[in-house]
């Protein structure tokens, strides 16, 4: 559970770890969280745009390195 509301310095995140919850908490010194758009009411994130999300980096101005393909015997 994310949490977005006010002024987007704030960030609250609930995480169920399968004995209980731990709850997470940062405020941005500088800036605002960029949140990715929220689609029938909630949001998924994948592990690299919460990373990003966390330390406060625009999720949208990065580029993922292509994809290689496997490697093979010559």
């Amino acid at each position: 559970m994310l949490n977005d509301v006010g002024c987007g310095d704030y960030l609250k995140a609930l995480y169920w770890d399968g004995s209980g919850l731990c709850l997470f908490a940062k405020r941005l010194e500088k800036g605002r969280f960029v949140w990715p758009p929220i689609v029938d009411g909630g949001l998924t994130l994948s592990p690299a745009q919460l990373a990003l999300l966390v330390e406060g980096i625009d999720w949208r101005r990065t580029v993922a390195p292509e994809a290689t393909g496997a490697p093979s015997l010559l």
